[in-house]
C-alpha cells in the first residue's frame, strides 16, 4: 500500500508538495455572472416593482373542498421568493399568501415591468 498518497493529497489549483510528480493545474473557469444587482423579472420582483398597488389574487387550493379557488384582493405590502403579503383595505385584513397556489393576479391599472430588476433599498 502506497501510505504517501494519502498523507500528502493535491487538488487542481494547489502548490505541489516537494518530491511529488510534476502535474499540471486545472484551469479556473471564467463564468459570464451577470451582476450582482441585476436580476431576472420573477414574479416576486415585478410585485416589488408594484408595491401599494391594488391587486387581486386568484388562487386555486386543489387539496381542499371547501377553498378549491379562492380570490384575495388587496394592496401589495411585499413579496419574497415564496410568498406574498397583502393587505385588505376594505376589511383590514393582511395576509401572507403563498405562491405555490397562486394562478394569476390582476391590476385595474398599468403595472411597473422591467425585463431586469434592480433591487433598491427598501429600508
Amino acid at each position: 500500500m502506497n501510505d504517501s498518497y494519502y498523507q500528502n493529497p493535491t487538488f487542481p489549483g494547489q502548490p505541489m508538495p516537494s518530491g511529488a510528480p510534476n502535474q499540471q493545474t486545472a484551469p479556473t473557469p471564467s463564468y459570464n455572472v451577470p451582476p450582482i444587482t441585476a436580476e431576472q423579472s420573477y414574479i416576486e420582483n415585478i410585485l416589488r416593482l408594484n408595491r401599494g398597488k391594488l391587486a387581486t389574487f386568484y388562487y386555486s387550493f386543489p387539496d381542499s373542498i371547501e377553498w378549491r379557488d379562492k380570490v384575495f384582493e388587496g394592496v401589495i405590502e411585499q413579496s419574497g421568493r415564496d410568498h406574498i403579503v397583502v393587505s385588505d383595505p376594505k376589511t383590514g385584513k393582511w395576509y401572507l399568501l403563498l405562491m405555490i397556489y397562486l394562478n394569476y393576479i390582476t391590476f385595474d391599472e398599468k403595472i411597473n415591468y422591467s425585463p431586469t430588476f434592480v433591487p433598491q433599498n427598501t429600508q
